[in-house]
C-alpha cells in the first residue's frame, strides 16, 4: 500500500515547496496534519480498542459542529455543547484519561507539522533569492538600510553595536517531559525527510512505519510527570538544546549574517573586501536563570548553582573538544608540503618544551611534520582531553587548563592566520573560522548565569546580620539569612572556580528603591564577592528589577538617584558606566492589566534611556517577557521593534520562557530564524531605516517607523489609566475575582502537573498578592478565559471612541502606523481568538457561590465581548484575525479539538471537588487524568502561562 506521502507526480511536490503564495504552498500543511491524524487513529485502535477511537470520533465531529453553529445558530450551537458535555458526563475515570491523551497527543503532532511547515517555507524563501525579503528578515533590513542612504562601514558600525541576549528561565510553564521532547525531536526528524524531493516509493514506506513506531512509542510514555522535576532536570532540558540545535545554528547564522551584507553590499566596499564570518562583530550571547534563580524556589540552594555551572562546563567543553577533534581529522597540513607561519612554531616551541619536561614526547614523535595537528592536540589538551588518534596519550596532560577564552581564542587564531598565509584560506573559513566564532560566543563558560532574589529577602537577611553583628553576641542565624549568605560565598568560590564571566548579574526582584540595590552590594560584601569589575573579572553587577506599574513609574527616579550617587561611581567606573536594568512584563500586567503594563513599560524604557544619558551611563535593558500574551508574550521581533525611538544601546537581554524553548529552538532552522529575527529587529531599532526614508519624502504620518506623535502619546496615556482604573477595581480590588478564579479554573491543579521545580506561590497564603504571574495567567489561559490578556482594554477603548467624533479614525491610524499600539492590539486579537466564553460558562458553573459567579462572569464576557466589538471597529475587520490569514487557520482548526478537553476537564475536576466534599481521599488516578486535560490543552493552544 503506498505511503500517505506519496504524491502523485514529484514536479507537483516541487511546485508546493517553491510556491510563493496561496493554496499550493499550504497543501503540504494540510497532507501531513491529515497523514498524521490518520497515523494516529490507526495507533490509537491498535492500543486501546475501537471503542477510543469512536469515542473521539464522536466528540470531535460534535465540537466542529458546535464552532460551526456559533456563529449563525447560537440555539444549535449551545445544544451541540451540552451534548458534548452529556457524553463526557457519562464517560467512565480510565475512559476520560484516555481521551484526554488522545486528544492531547493529536496536538502535539499537529505542533510537530506546523513546525516542519515554518521549516518548510524558510526554505522556500532560500530557493527563491530573487523575491522581495519579507520584513523581519536581516536582508531587508539592511536593503532599507542601504536604502536610506546608510554606507557598508556604516551598516557594519551599527551591526557592531548589536548583542542579543536569549535568557532561559525554567518557570514552571514547560509541560513536557524530556523523554517526551526528545520523541517530538524523532517524529520531526521523519516529517523532514518525508519532505525531499524526489524519495523512492520503497522508502516513503519506510519512514511511514518509523513514524508510526514513534506515535506509538510517544502513546506510550508517561506523558505526566509521576514527580516534580528537579532544579538539576530543568538545567539538563534547557542544556539539551545547545546540543540539539543552538551549536550547529551559530554557524549557520553568522554564515546568513555574512551573505546578507554580501548581498546588499557587495565585498567590494565592504569591510577588508571579505566575507569571513570572523570579521562579523559578535551579535548573539546566551544566559540563563536555571539554577541560579531562587527568589520563591527553595529548591534552587548553593550546591544547585554549583551545579548549573559545572553541567554548563562539562557540556561546552566536550563540545570544543568534538570540534577539535573534527578539525584535527581533517587537518593533515605537512610542513614537507607548505610552510607554518612563525607565530604557530613560537606556540608549538613553548608547548613542547612543556611536553618534554614532563616526558611526554608521543605526539611530537607521531606528527613530526604535522605542526597544525601537533598544535590542536595541544590546545586539545589544555581543554582537559587528548585527540582520538593511533598512537598511546598520556591520562593527565602537562600543559596546563585554560583559565581565560582570549588564551584559547588566541591559539585558534594562530592556527586561521597560518593557514590563511600559507595558501589555506578555504581550510581557514571551512574548518577554523566556525569555531572561532563559537569560543567568541560561548568564552570558556556557554552562557552566563544571573543570580535572582526577592527584594524582601536581601532586606531581611541584611537587617539580621546587622543586628547580630552589632549586639556583640554570637547568635545563629535564621536559616532564611544563612542561605543568602550562603549564596554570595558560593558566588565568590564559583568565580574563582570557573571562567568569572560565568556570574554577571545578581537581578533582585521586587526592587523598589536604591536601598535594594546597596542592601546586595554590602551583603555581597560580606559574603567574599568582587563587585567591582577587575582584570578578566566583570564583577556582578547589581540588577533591579522593576515589575509594579508604580515601580516602572518610579524607574528612573530611583536610577538618577543611583547613579549621581557619589558612593556608586567607582562601581560605574570599574564596569566602564555601564548598567544593566530588567523591566518586568508579567507582574505588571497582573498589577495592571494589558494597556497599562505595556504603556507603562514603554515610558520606563524611555525615561530610563533620558537618564542614562544625564548621567553619562550606557544602558542595557533587560526584558522579563513571558511566553503567553498575559505575561508580555506575543512575538519577539515585533516587540523589539517597538522599542522607544532613540532609547536603544543595541544591547539587550530577553527572557525566553520555559514552553517558548521548544517552539523556537528545537532544531537548528527554528532556531536560526528566531535569532536572525532578533538582530534584524534589534538593527532596524537602532538605526530606523523607514524614518530616514520617510523623512527623506516628507510623509506626514510616520508609517511603522517607532515615532510616535504627540496626539498618539496622549491618547495612550488616556487609555492607560483609564483601562487601569477598571482593571484594578474589577480585578485586582474585588475580593469576588480571586474567589471566582480560584474556583472557576484549574489553578489548583498546577500542583499536580508537576510542571515545574518552582512552587506556584511565595508562601502558602491564599491572596491575590501571594499569587505568582504564572498561575494566574496559567489558570485563566486553561479555563479559555484569558482574562489578563484584555480584561480593561474594551471599556478603555470604548470609553476613548465615545469621547470624541475623531477618536475612532485616530485609533485606527495607531493601529495602522504605530508599531507599540499595533502590538497592543495584534496580542489581544490573538487572546481573542483562542478565548471562548461558551466553554468559560461551564468552568464558571464550577464556582460554588451561585450570586458570585454571576456577578463575576457578567463582567468578564461584557467585557471580553466589548474588547471583540472594539478591536473589529479599530482593525476595520469583519472577524478576528481576518489579516492574519495563518493564524486565523490555525487556532480556528484547533479549537473543535480543543473543547473536548476542556469539557472533560470540568466534568473531572467537578468529581474531584464533590469526592473532597464527601471526605474522599485524593485520587492519584483523578489528579492523572486532569494533568493529562492540562498537556492536551496546553498543546493545543500552544500556551501554559
Amino acid at each position: 500500500m503506498p505511503s500517505l506521502w506519496t504524491p502523485s507526480n514529484w514536479p507537483q511536490r516541487l511546485a508546493e515547496l517553491l510556491a510563493p503564495t496561496g493554496e499550493l504552498k499550504e497543501a503540504p500543511l494540510r497532507r501531513d496534519v491529515r497523514s498524521l491524524g490518520t497515523l494516529l487513529g490507526g495507533v490509537l485502535r491498535e492500543q486501546s480498542g475501537d471503542a477510543l477511537y469512536d469515542s473521539v470520533e464522536t466528540l470531535r465531529r460534535t465540537a466542529i459542529a458546535r464552532r460551526e453553529a456559533d456563529g449563525h445558530d447560537p440555539e444549535n450551537a449551545a445544544k451541540l455543547l451540552e451534548q458534548a458535555r452529556t457524553c463526557v458526563h457519562e464517560l467512565d475515570l480510565p475512559a476520560a484519561y484516555r481521551l484526554a491523551r488522545a486528544f492531547g497527543f493529536y496536538f502535539e503532532l499537529i505542533n510537530l507539522a506546523e513546525t516542519n511547515h515554518r521549516k518548510r517555507r524558510r526554505l522556500s524563501s532560500q530557493l527563491n533569492p530573487g523575491a522581495a525579503p519579507q520584513r523581519g528578515d536581516l536582508r531587508g533590513t539592511l536593503r532599507r538600510l542601504r536604502q536610506s542612504g546608510a554606507t557598508a562601514a556604516e551598516a557594519y558600525e551599527l551591526l557592531s553595536r548589536i548583542c542579543i541576549t536569549p535568557v532561559f528561565t525554567a518557570h514552571p510553564t514547560e509541560i513536557a517531559r524530556r523523554s517526551v521532547m526528545f520523541k517530538r525531536r524523532r517524529i520531526s526528524d521523519l516529517l523532514e525527510q518525508l519532505d525531499r524531493v524526489p524519495v523512492p516509493e520503497a522508502q516513503l514506506e519506510s519512514l511511514e512505519r518509523d513514524l508510526i513506531a514513534e506515535i506509538t512509542a510517544l502513546w506510550q510514555t508517561d506523558d505526566v510527570r509521576s514527580a516534580r522535576p528537579s532544579v538539576r532536570d530543568e538545567i539538563r532540558m534547557a542544556l539539551d538544546y545547545y546540543e540539539s540545535s543552538l551549536f550547529d545554528t551559530l554557524p549557520v547564522l553568522y554564515n546568513e549574517i555574512a551573505t546578507a551584507l554580501a548581498e546588499e553590499f557587495p565585498p567590494s566596499s565592504a569591510q577588508n573586501g571579505t566575507q569571513s564570518i570572523c570579521t562579523l562583530p559578535k551579535v548573539i550571547s546566551f544566559g540563563s536563570w536555571i539554577g541560579g534563580d531562587r527568589d520563591g524556589n527553595p529548591f534552587v540552594t548553593p550546591a544547585v548553582t554549583r551545579d548549573a555551572l559545572a553541567m554548563a562546563n562539562n557540556l561546552l567543553m566536550n563540545h570544543y573538544r568534538r570540534r577539535l577533534q573534527n578539525v584535527f581529522e581533517q587537518l593533515g597540513s605537512s610542513t614537507q608540503q607548505v610552510p607554518v607561519s612563525a607565530e604557530v612554531g613560537d606556540l608549538l616551541d613553548r608547548y613542547l618544551a612543556q611536553l618534554r619536561t614532563a616526558g611526554q614526547t608521543a605526539l611530537e614523535e607521531r606528527f613530526h611534520f604535522e605542526y597544525l595537528r601537533l598544535l590542536i592536540a595541544c590546545i586539545m589538551m589544555r581543554l582537559g582531553a587528548t585527540p582520538q588518534s593511533s598512537i598511546p596519550l598520556p591520562a593527565k596532560p602537562a600543559l596546563p587548563p585554560y583559565t581565560r577564552a582570549a588564551d584559547l581564542i588566541s591559539d585558534i587564531n594562530a592556527i586561521r592566520t597560518s593557514l590563511i598565509e600559507n595558501h589555506g584560506p578555504r581550510l581557514a573559513q571551512m574548518l577554523i573560522d566556525p569555531l572561532l566564532m563559537e569560543v567568541r560566543t560561548y568564552g570558556l563558560h556557554l552562557q552566563t548565569l544571573d543570580i535572582r532574589q526577592h527584594a524582601r529577602i536581601n532586606t531581611a537577611a541584611l537587617a539580621e546580620l546587622t543586628a547580630v553583628t552589632g549586639s556583640g553576641v554570637a547568635a545563629a542565624l535564621s536559616p532564611q539569612t544563612e542561605e543568602v549568605l550562603d549564596t554570595f560565598r558560593a558566588i565568590a568560590e564559583l568565580k574563582k572556580t570557573y571562567a568569572a564571566e560565568a556570574i554577571q548579574q545578581y537581578v533582585i526582584s521586587g526592587a523598589t528603591g536604591v536601598e535594594d540595590i546597596l542592601n546586595v552590594l554590602r551583603l555581597a560584601r560580606l559574603g567574599g564577592v568582587s563587585v567591582e569589575a577587575k582584570g578578566d573579572d566583570p564583577g556582578l553587577q547589581i540588577v533591579p528589577l522593576f515589575e509594579s506599574i508604580e515601580d516602572l513609574q518610579n524607574a528612573a527616579g530611583v536610577m538618577r538617584e543611583l547613579w549621581t550617587s557619589e558612593a556608586y561611581k567607582p562601581l560605574l567606573e570599574s564596569w566602564g558606566y555601564r548598567q544593566e536594568v530588567m523591566l518586568g512584563y508579567s507582574d505588571s500586567n497582573k498589577d495592571g492589566g494589558m494597556i497599562s503594563s505595556t504603556w507603562e513599560i514603554y515610558k520606563a524604557h524611555r525615561a530610563l534611556h533620558d537618564v542614562a544619558r544625564e548621567c553619562g551611563v550606557a544602558l542595557r535593558l533587560f526584558h522579563g517577557r513571558g511566553g503567553t500574551v498575559g505575561r508580555g508574550g506575543g512575538p519577539t521581533h515585533r516587540a523589539i521593534f517597538a522599542q522607544p525611538i532613540d532609547s536603544f544601546t543595541g544591547e539587550l537581554r530577553i527572557t525566553e520562557q520555559g514552553e517558548v524553548l521548544n517552539w523556537k529552538y528545537s532544531d537548528v532552522v527554528l532556531a536560526e530564524r528566531n535569532l536572525e529575527l532578533m538582530i534584524a529587529a534589534s538593527l532596524d531599532a537602532i538605526a530606523r531605516p523607514d524614518a530616514k526614508i520617510e523623512h527623506a519624502e516628507k510623509v506626514a504620518v510616520p508609517h511603522l517607523t517607532g515615532e510616535i506623535l504627540p496626539e498618539w502619546e496622549a491618547a495612550l496615556d488616556e487609555l492607560a489609566a483609564t483601562s487601569y482604573d477598571f482593571y484594578r477595581k474589577h480585578i485586582i480590588d474585588n475580593p469576588d475575582t480571586f474567589t471566582y478564579f480560584e474556583q472557576s479554573t484549574p489553578v489548583a491543579e498546577l500542583e499536580h502537573a508537576r510542571l515545574g521545580s518552582r512552587p506556584a506561590k511565595r508562601s502558602g497564603r491564599k491572596s491575590m498578592a501571594d499569587l505568582r504571574a504564572i498561575p494566574w495567567v496559567f489558570g485563566w489561559m486553561q479555563s479559555r478565559q484569558l482574562v489578563p490578556a484584555y480584561f480593561g482594554v474594551g471599556y478603555a477603548l470604548d470609553k476613548f471612541v465615545k469621547k470624541a467624533p475623531g477618536n475612532l479614525a485616530l485609533l485606527q491610524t495607531m493601529a495602522r502606523d504605530f508599531p507599540l499600539f499595533l502590538d497592543i492590539i495584534r496580542n489581544v486579537e490573538m487572546a481573542l481568538a483562542k478565548a471562548d466564553f461558551g466553554i468559560a460558562r461551564l468552568y464558571a458553573s464550577l464556582v460554588e457561590d451561585e450570586a458570585l459567579r454571576n456577578r463575576v462572569f457578567t463582567t468578564l464576557e461584557e467585557e471580553f465581548n466589548l474588547t471583540h466589538r472594539l478591536l473589529l471597529e479599530i482593525t476595520e475587520q469583519s472577524r478576528l484575525l481576518e489579516k492574519n490569514a495563518v493564524l486565523e487557520r490555525s487556532i480556528r482548526l484547533r479549537n473543535p479539538y480543543v473543547d473536548p478537553m476542556s469539557l472533560i476537564q470540568v466534568e473531572l475536576i467537578r468529581r474531584k471537588r464533590q469526592a473532597a466534599v464527601k471526605g474522599e481521599p485524593e485520587s492519584p488516578e483523578l489528579n492523572r487524568a486532569i494533568s493529562a486535560t492540562i498537556n492536551g490543552i496546553s498543546a493545543g493552544l500552544r500556551n501554559t502561562g
